[in-house]
């Protein structure tokens, strides 16, 4: 259940303690996972907490109505009676993890770049970039989310969840710092969660269960009308921006490419980047993913050849090959007072240009120093 992936260059003894500490951690996980369903009830997750549908004599676990025969029953650490509760040791283990994660120093820098810069969303000289998706009905309209008591969708449950991320880390009343840390959480694999989108994360079931239909993930209806343009208008409006001659970015998206898939979703309105450069997809995806390039003569989407190794690239001479395509050609290239950028510029000159009126018409006077 915990076969190694990747490099096979491991020697039996290795390979052995690698998988006993995957599913150690794995099980700790499973656990804290728990504890924060049950911390939190209003997260819909409740579901998702599997290991006391376990039957530990049977070696079977009930889900859905249905039993399923477990593939791994060895479960030292585990107590049928209190499932979720970590042992001294898996209690120490999270002690020192969350001090080592804390005393980073690198990571704690890298923590600090991502508030400081990043965000969910972002709207930038007429496009609209987000991961994901946005959670949408089956009819095509936003989703009403419920976080700690109150209704979100669309445009303000980005900033909800964008502000309870920041809560966690800056917020100065004990309660309000804790949930935005189950936040964090919540946005990795909750159905409601842009970043996520679907029913459910299936870790579980693809360790324990052979039933392949178990680890199905079913995906928000957002990915089905990528072609909608009445959908995409509609997303694009309520994040400020008018359709026309707007675009969509959307990062973490598998493009299918090995099968004739464009990354080019609804004319080029709609724009795929990024899916693909993990390793894992590239079996899926047949190629490592694509980079958006914006620059004054428009937009251009270069798709990359998978990555074999250092080593590969060295022995046969090879580099990384990317081919490019021209997603859309201005024909003016674009200037600096076209952009965001330039428009606040073109503000503070305006701005200026009245101040210097205001002291070339006496309204402001002007201070003289010895």
């Amino acid at each position: 259940c915990f076969q190694l992936k990747g490099s096979d260059s491991y020697s039996a003894s290795e390979r052995e303690m690698n998988q006993k500490m995957h599913k150690a951690i794995s099980i700790i996980q499973f656990k804290a996972e728990g504890q924060i369903i049950k911390r939190h009830p209003e997260f819909g997750l409740e579901k998702r907490n599997l290991l006391h549908h376990i039957d530990f004599e049977r070696g079977v676990l009930e889900m859905d109505g249905r039993e399923y025969k477990m593939l791994d029953m060895n479960f030292p650490t585990v107590d049928p009676k209190d499932p979720y509760a970590f042992t001294p040791e898996e209690a120490d283990i999270m002690e020192r993890l969350e001090r080592a994660f804390m005393n980073c120093e690198k990571l704690q820098q890298h923590m600090k770049f991502l508030l400081a810069k990043g965000s969910l969303y972002k709207v930038y000289n007429n496009n609209l970039l987000y991961h994901g998706c946005v959670p949408l009905n089956k009819d095509g309209t936003f989703k009403e989310v419920e976080i700690y008591g109150k209704q979100y969708k669309g445009k303000a449950l980005y900033d909800i969840l964008d502000n309870y991320v920041r809560k966690g880390f800056v917020a100065v009343d004990k309660a309000e710092r804790e949930k935005g840390r189950d936040m964090m959480w919540y946005i990795w694999l909750n159905e409601n969660s842009p970043l996520f989108g679907k029913d459910k994360m299936a870790t579980f079931e693809r360790y324990f269960l052979a039933e392949k239909e178990t680890h199905k993930e079913v995906k928000n209806p957002y990915y089905d009308m990528l072609e909608n343009e009445e959908v995409l208008d509609r997303i694009l409006r309520e994040f400020g921006l008018e359709p026309e001659g707007a675009h969509i970015i959307n990062g973490h998206v598998p493009v299918k490419s090995k099968d004739g898939e464009s990354p080019l979703k609804c004319g080029g309105k709609l724009l795929v980047i990024d899916g693909g450069f993990s390793r894992a997809y590239q079996k899926e995806t047949g190629i490592a993913g694509y980079t958006l390039i914006y620059n004054s003569y428009g937009l251009i989407l270069a798709a990359h050849d998978p990555f074999e190794s250092t080593e590969a690239a060295i022995e046969k001479e090879s580099d990384i090959h990317s081919e490019s395509r021209m997603v859309k050609w201005v024909p003016e290239r674009k200037c600096v007072g076209d952009t965001d950028i330039g428009r606040e510029l073109k503000e503070k000159i305006k701005d200026l240009e009245k101040l210097l009126n205001a002291y070339y018409s006496g309204a402001i006077a002007e201070k003289f120093t010895r």
